[in-house]
């Protein structure tokens, strides 16, 4: 997990180092390196947080809690705040979208408003909101792949609806199965927060994991049977074949794990690369082939070089106002006692303390990361942003 300070995707001057014939994004090393094989980050989390508690004998909430807050500084932050770099801190994108922009205003009040009155029902929307970003992300680079194999590569479309259907469908079922077994069995937490309280009980019932479970069972069998006709055809698409295969087989048991919150954050360091490769990327593509020095020129001032490096600083940068409303959130939160412990229970000290972190923890990282996803709803329609590299 160490490793995270390395530089992002390497761009060559002045021309990027762009595969403009094959099916990868950029380039074969490139799209395994930041792309596919960051997949091998997934289980770090948890094995560290396993370490933590069983060997060197740490509390397992200070161990998630340690784990949760290297994740947010090292790749999960830079990763939430890089969005801002194309979207806030780009002329371009407010003269364009500057509803979107203003209406972002209301985020961290909704977060900081659920994180007081009801901080299960915050990490309730969290969780679900935070699966669908992450398959939302992963169906954006699905598309990125099928964009530049119909548009770029083949000229005549090898991506029918039919397939892309398929492609969709075993992507965005793929976490639920586990998920709604959790629900049917009321073990469904997040660190210390039961989020089955929240989460009507039709809904805890073995019917939502027998639907979801056929459902994704489905969707896989047909991905399977696609692949295979599009191999013995010539047409398979290797790249996005493997991506989503290995997205599939990290994510679906991801919800079964004992430690949510840990587990979770296995699939955001994942997720996390592969974003910052993307973002960093198109921003290159913008500074090289664009406007960027015009519509965005504190982004170009920290995108010079032959690598992502002053991208990824920037960002980390930006989480100096996470740390500025941690800090007031965590001060605030010592005077408020939470009506929803029992104060007859014997750790109810330590629940107290909990619970003032997780207000503090949560609101300074959702309101960000809020703002994150409700950007990346327009952004993952654009996939044209890598075109002009190809050319």
């Amino acid at each position: 997990m160490s490793a995270t300070s390395a530089s992002f995707p390497t761009v060559a001057a002045p021309v990027l180092a762009q595969d403009r014939s094959g099916l990868w994004l950029r380039n074969r090393r490139w799209d395994m390196l930041f792309i596919i094989l960051s997949v091998l980050t997934v289980p770090l989390p948890y094995l560290f947080w396993l370490f933590g508690r069983d060997t060197l004998g740490m509390d397992a909430d200070v161990a998630r809690n340690i784990i949760n807050g290297f994740v947010a500084i090292a790749v999960g932050g830079p990763h939430m705040m890089s969005t801002l770099l194309r979207t806030s801190f780009d002329g371009d994108f407010r003269r364009r979208y500057p509803m979107l922009i203003r209406s972002s205003i209301i985020i961290p009040i909704i977060v900081v408003s659920l994180a007081f009155l009801n901080l299960t029902l915050l990490l309730t929307i969290f969780f679900f909101w935070a699966m669908l970003h992450v398959l939302h992300q992963v169906t954006y680079i699905v598309e990125l792949y099928n964009h530049k194999e119909h548009q770029i590569v083949r000229q005549r479309s090898a991506v029918s609806l039919y397939a892309r259907a398929i492609d969709y469908a075993v992507v965005l079922t793929c976490l639920f199965p586990m998920a709604a077994y959790k629900i049917s069995q009321g073990t469904f937490a997040v660190g210390t927060n039961d989020l089955t309280r929240v989460i009507p009980q039709a809904f805890q019932q073995p019917w939502l994991f027998v639907a979801a479970a056929g459902v994704f069972f489905v969707a896989l069998a047909a991905f399977i049977v696609k692949s295979v006709q599009e191999y013995r055809q010539g047409i398979l698409n290797w790249p996005k074949t493997i991506f989503v295969g290995l997205t599939v087989a990290v994510f679906f048991p991801l919800a079964a794990f004992e430690n949510l919150d840990t587990a979770f954050q296995g699939a955001n360091m994942w997720h996390s690369f592969q974003y910052l490769a993307i973002t960093f990327y198109i921003i290159k593509i913008k500074q090289q082939y664009g406007n960027l020095n015009q519509s965005a020129p504190l982004v170009a001032r920290f995108s010079k070089g032959k690598d992502s490096r002053g991208l990824f600083v920037l960002s980390t940068m930006m989480l100096l106002g996470s740390l500025v409303v941690f800090i007031v959130m965590r001060f605030i939160a010592g005077f408020i006692t939470p009506s929803t412990i029992d104060p007859a229970q014997a750790d109810y000290a330590k629940l107290v303390d909990l619970w003032r972190f997780d207000v503090a923890y949560y609101t300074a990282i959702l309101s960000f990361l809020w703002i994150h996803y409700y950007h990346d709803h327009f952004l993952f329609t654009n996939f044209e942003a890598l075109d002009e590299a190809y050319k």
